[in-house]
């Protein structure tokens, strides 16, 4: 190959060189004729179209309809925007419909609005894990609560570009706030009266995921909910242990992570998880049963509801995900389908970035942990509202 290559270039060189020397055995050629110009204006290309019926969307025949309506119905009431309360109170009073009345239902209503270029799809879940009233060798990672002296802050305190996001920071006393501690700072303080203890891999990943159900030697079940985090970027870290070799290229998924950290619990684990500096604080409540509540304040409809970036997208708007070719080993090839916004997350950054939420347990955690794949987003915008 490379030497087909090289011998290309070649050859396109020495034509290039008998091109620009003319020979000198040949007799002129005739002179050289020149078109002249059109009378009539050259035609204009059409612009593309702003927006697009949804039966336009790759893959919205094979869409299931009802249940996208079903979540629809059931979290609709997140947006702010009149013309999508409109829809949702029609959505609410007409129950349940069959598949081709559900599918028409959203293509009356509804036009999608390509977001330019391609982004990332991946997803999270609720987990559940075991946890200890006391620590022992296994359980020794606590689970703390919101600190006292920590400070919500406006992210650019500390760093223009994250001027609107939220951050944190602690006062020292002299009345200069400073960025909190980072993740290895905090795990080197006594945590005080801890909420709980785990396995410090399962801590990781509960962090990571941002809730989820703990199960005590007792069998009583709490939910850990997400309460604050320390304001520190979040930084994966799949890629660097990729690179270390210490996971095979196509084989970095949150399952693999989390085994491997298992392990090697102890310093070789704790040095590859201070690599991710972000730390989060949680509360403890009872058990319901229900889904977690995302940023949206609604519980999140597995499969259906997706975190974005607050910066790029409002709570409660309507997308249609357009995500194939990934790139771990044992993943479904492609995800088609429409979502909700309905939550944030500290790794969500850009308008063609979605994380989408696939329920609880080891089964959505095993699939969410393989989900990388290759983004297209159409936002849904009510046709009153469509330019």
């Amino acid at each position: 190959m490379q030497g087909r290559v090289v011998g290309a270039a070649l050859c396109a060189l020495i034509l290039s060189a008998c091109a620009s020397a003319p020979s000198t055995h040949l007799p002129p050629g005739p002179p050289t004729q020149h078109r002249p110009p059109s009378p009539f204006p050259a035609e204009p290309r059409p612009p593309e179209p702003r927006t697009l019926p949804l039966t336009a969307l790759p893959g919205w025949a094979g869409e299931d309809h009802v249940a996208a309506l079903a979540a629809f119905q059931q979290t609709c009431g997140a947006a702010r925007d009149r013309g999508m309360a409109q829809i949702c109170r029609n959505a609410r009073a007409i129950g349940p419909l069959s598949a081709d009345e559900a599918r028409r239902f959203f293509e009356a209503n509804f036009v999608a609005e390509r977001s330019a270029g391609e982004g990332i799809l991946t997803a999270y879940f609720a987990p559940e894990y075991p946890a200890r009233r006391a620590p022992d060798g296994e359980f020794s990672a606590p689970v703390r609560g919101k600190p006292a002296d920590l400070k919500v802050v406006d992210g650019g305190l500390f760093d223009p570009t994250m001027t609107g996001r939220p951050s944190a920071a602690v006062d020292p006393g002299d009345g200069r706030l400073k960025p909190y501690p980072d993740r290895a700072a905090i795990e080197s303080t006594p945590p005080g009266q801890a909420l709980a203890w785990m396995r410090p891999e399962d801590l990781f990943f509960l962090q990571i995921q941002g809730s989820g159900v703990l199960t005590f030697e007792d069998g009583k079940r709490l939910k850990a909910l997400y309460a604050a985090n320390n304001g520190r970027p979040f930084v994966g870290v799949a890629n660097v242990m990729r690179d270390r070799g210490l996971l095979a290229r196509e084989n970095t998924s949150g399952e693999a992570i989390r085994s491997w950290l298992a392990d090697h619990r102890g310093p070789d684990a704790d040095e590859i998880m201070r690599l991710n500096p972000r730390y989060a604080f949680f509360s403890l409540a009872p058990d319901d049963g229900r889904q977690p509540v995302g940023a949206a304040n609604t519980p999140l409809p597995p499969g259906r509801g997706v975190a974005v970036d607050p910066a790029y997208h409002s709570m409660g708007e309507v997308f249609w995900l357009d995500a194939e070719a990934p790139i771990l080993a044992g993943a479904f090839p492609a995800y088609r389908r429409l979502v909700l916004a309905l939550d944030t997350g500290g790794a969500i950054k850009g308008d063609v970035r979605a994380d989408l939420y696939l329920g609880l347990g080891a089964a959505a955690g095993a699939e969410a942990g393989r989900v990388r794949h290759t983004l297209r987003m159409f936002r849904l915008v009510p046709k009153d509202a469509a330019p």
